[in-house]
């Protein structure tokens, strides 16, 4: 078994070799060191993505800030290695360019986390040299984008590597089942839709719009917003969803655009919040500048600092805007390591490959940058610190000090020496991050449960009252503000509409004199009249439609008799019990014979019943769950299942003490082989352990709820319990196991043992792939897998048991037969003593 894991590894790898290279060849660095710190940055990636910068910028001006992200964390492992941080011991690096492609981080993560790949899939330029030994990367800084991160994490997780991305946001990677490796030292989405929820509370805004996009930023985050506004008692006047890629010369696209911009120019919300990628704000507030739609605008961290939008021709006429921005430091002596990197020519072979091959741009040579120098021109230092991210920046400082400090702590380093080596494992590193408590330049960053910072946000705003960074959100929820500036944007919202003083009846007249419409809520709520309602809270086991008007019941979820997969359950159980009773007619036909008495005597026709019992026990985890179907289940199959499997032990047994134990060695273990006795210990013990779980804590129905329905699953109350009696037939499997192969060796006519040792090792396997699909499955094909484990199961015990015997009762008569017998064991110990003499 694990030799073909092992081969399919191998055989993944070799494939990942033989992929086209990328169109443009990934940069790479690396320097040598006692322990490596690997990194991921997209350098040539499309500046055109959801990137969460403090800055969206021309093509070759975001190529030239990532590639500084990059030698950020070169600067900050030099710095780290210079102040002896580590006192004798040396950092190291290897540095990725990704391209911001899934594909290719992936082999990039490969490559660190087993060391070093046959050299055919080394990635050019800037291969490490052969002299350099293979990278001992114990932690990787990377990746941004939160798709790309997702595909690492799966790679990295598989050596334990902790991972520690500096830009992903999104909420899926919070999720320490999937992703138990990654950390970020950046906020999660959800901290910023909280962030933004009460940045809308504490300005008393009652209404608002939403404006998205079909992408998983804006979609999640338009999602997460509604429902702190439901929430917070907030109306949601709309949300509108736009495509993730917006081409103004689709017809399509056009529309959607003006639709828009009516629901906009109709809409009373006193704020609309675009939580969606730069390129799409930009041309949503160019439709904006040109209807002349005077509104407040509130910004996500994408581009709350985007100088693009800034700058758009007509922005301060469309009134004012407030945003949540990471939190910006500028990172002592960094630029003035780019400074000397330009100025003193440094050998650094990202520096030098980028000023040879300047990144690829769909743009004109002679693009004007921010810095109002051209692209030939951006070597210059003065233009090159010029495009520092210093909010990016700081999270790739942050992510090589907490490195550091989980180094220090780990390897017990004080001001002089380390205590330990560097020999550790990347799962003893992983620990110690995840316990880092560490305050650097006024930022304090400890991770929670999920592997999240919890560093807060600033609140910015221009064409506003106050304009620049005017506050802050800490990570205990609370905004601070100017106090003055509150008043004034309460004021600037009365004047803001030119609404009529009366509602109709059921709405609410807000304080800037229009009706507050409560067009959106949240899933789970409803209001009965769409706009002139508050959102309420559906009844348990109810939820609302896409129109939110009312509230439906949820429909049971589970596998129904026309699925297939149940259909072909079905027809294997029902062969399952008649091959069983055809079985058992033969043996009853045959139970003088020797054969018969060979499998066991009388035990075998226990064991059958115990078979025919579990395939009847396997319909009620395929058909609509019930109290019953739950309680008769897997207690009922633990117990079937260990009578099958005692009474195949005791045969085994008294095999082996006829034909292997010495009189001396024998003489209390043959008074212990009374095959009766046996069965009805080991059948005992799953018989007291399965009573006392349906006596005290019976398995119960369970309805876990989901969006539209509820899935109906058995809970086994007890795990404790319900493991116990897994593992107690798990215990009699392996014990078995070991009986039948060491009696493989033995005069076996019939080869008993050998057909025995096959059954119990599928057996064990079942469940060993059971087991975990069990415990972290979800889904209505869970109790359908317990059904085909439970299957797999009986049919091994009954092939490889039973039916081999049956075949020589009615196809080779002349074996069943005690001459036969008789001459078979002569023949093996006659063999077996010229062998001897040999």
């Amino acid at each position: 078994m694990w030799c073909f894991l092992l081969c399919c590894v191998l055989w993944f790898l070799g494939l990942l070799c033989t992929l086209p290279a990328a169109t443009h060849q990934p940069l790479h660095e690396y320097s040598d060191g006692d322990v490596i710190i690997g990194g991921l940055f997209p350098i040539h990636s499309q500046p055109n993505r959801t990137f969460p910068s403090s800055r969206h910028v021309s093509c070759n001006e975001y190529h030239f800030q990532v590639f500084l992200a990059a030698q950020m964390m070169i600067f900050a492992i030099k710095r780290v290695n210079q102040r002896r941080a580590l006192p004798n011991v040396t950092l190291g690096y290897d540095v990725y360019d990704t391209c911001g492609d899934v594909s290719l981080a992936m082999r990039m993560a490969l490559n660190m986390s087993i060391d070093q790949l046959d050299p055919e899939c080394g990635l050019l330029p800037g291969r490490k040299p052969s002299s350099a030994p293979n990278p001992r990367v114990k932690a990787v800084i990377g990746e941004a984008f939160s798709e790309v991160s997702i595909a690492v994490a799966r790679i990295l997780t598989l050596s334990s590597i902790a991972q520690i991305s500096y830009a992903s946001t999104s909420e899926l990677l919070s999720k320490k089942a999937k992703f138990p490796t990654f950390l970020r030292t950046v906020n999660s989405d959800v901290l910023q839709t909280k962030a933004m929820a009460e940045l809308v509370k504490t300005l008393n805004w009652e209404t608002v719009g939403i404006v998205g996009s079909d992408d998983e930023y804006g979609k999640y985050g338009s999602d997460g917003l509604v429902d702190h506004f439901n929430a917070m008692d907030v109306c949601v006047d709309f949300k509108f969803i736009l495509p993730a890629h917006l081409d103004l010369s689709d017809s399509s696209v056009q529309k959607q655009l003006t639709k828009l911009m009516d629901t906009i120019g109709n809409s009373t919300a006193e704020a609309i919040i675009l939580f969606t990628q730069v390129s799409i704000v930009k041309l949503v507030l160019e439709a904006a500048i040109q209807m002349n739609l005077n509104r407040t605008w509130i910004a996500s961290d994408a581009w709350s600092n985007s100088s693009d939008i800034k700058e758009l021709p007509g922005i301060e006429a469309i009134g004012p805007f407030f945003g949540i921005a990471f939190k910006r430091h500028i990172v002592e002596g960094f630029a003035d390591y780019v400074s000397s990197m330009v100025e003193e020519k440094s050998s650094n072979p990202l520096w030098e490959y980028h000023k040879l091959n300047h990144p690829p741009c769909q743009s004109a040579p002679q693009e004007k940058l921010n810095c109002s120098l051209t692209a030939s021109q951006c070597m210059e230092t003065r233009c090159l610190v010029h495009y520092i991210f210093s909010d990016l920046s700081l999270n790739i400082y942050l992510a090589v000090e907490v490195i550091v400090n989980a180094l220090s702590s780990l390897m017990k380093c004080d001001r002089e020496k380390c205590q330990r080596n560097t020999s550790f494992t990347a799962y003893e590193l992983l620990n110690e991050i995840k316990n880092v408590d560490l305050t650097l330049n006024d930022t304090h960053i400890v991770f929670d449960d999920n592997g999240d910072p919890m560093l807060g946000y600033d609140i910015v705003a221009w064409n506003s009252p106050s304009s620049g960074t005017i506050g802050e959100y800490l990570p205990g929820g609370k905004i601070t503000l100017p106090p003055n500036l509150v008043a004034k944007m309460a004021n600037a919202t009365v004047t803001a509409f030119n609404c009529s003083k009366t509602c109709p009846a059921g709405q609410e007249l807000m304080k800037n004199g229009c009706c507050k419409h409560c067009n959106v809520c949240s899933e789970g709520h409803f209001s009965p009249e769409i706009g002139t309602q508050k959102c309420r809270v559906c009844e348990e086991g109810k939820y609302s439609p896409l129109k939110r008007d009312r509230c439906l019941d949820k429909k049971p979820k589970f596998l129904e008799w026309r699925n297939p997969f149940i259909i072909i359950l079905s027809i294997f159980n029902i062969i399952g019990i008649v091959a069983t009773v055809m079985v058992g007619v033969i043996l009853v036909v045959n139970r003088g014979t020797p054969i018969v008495k060979a499998v066991g005597g009388y035990l075998c026709f226990l064991e059958l019943f115990s078979l025919l019992a579990c395939f009847c026990l396997s319909f009620t985890f395929i058909v609509k769950p019930s109290p019953l179907s739950c309680i008769t289940g897997m207690p009922l199959f633990g117990i079937a299942f260990t009578l099958c499997v005692s009474c195949i032990l005791a045969n085994l047994l008294q095999i082996l003490v006829c034909f292997t134990f010495s009189q001396n060695m024998g003489g209390w273990l043959r008074k212990v082989n009374q095959p009766p006795a046996v069965v009805a210990i080991l059948f005992g013990v799953q018989l007291v352990l399965c009573s006392i779980w349906l006596a005290c804590f019976p398995p119960s129905l369970q309805r876990e709820p989901h969006k539209k329905a509820f899935k109906l699953k058995c809970d086994p109350t007890s795990k404790a319990l319900f493991g116990a009696a897994l593992s107690y037939v798990g215990l009699l499997a392996v014990v078995s196991f070991l009986f039948a192969f060491k009696g493989k060796k033995l005069p076996d006519l019939y080869k008993n043992a050998s057909f025995v040792t096959i059954g119990m090792l599928l057996v064990l396997v079942v469940w060993i792939i059971f087991i975990p699909v069990y415990l972290f499955g979800d889904g209505v094909y869970t109790e359908a897998i317990k059904a085909a484990a439970v299957l797999v199961s009986s049919y091994s015990m009954l092939c490889c048991h039973l039916v081999p015997k049956c075949y020589i009762m009615v196809f080779r008569k002349e074996l069943n037969d005690e001459k036969a017998i008789t001459d078979y064991i002569r023949n093996h110990f006659e063999q077996k003593g010229i062998d001897v003499l040999k």
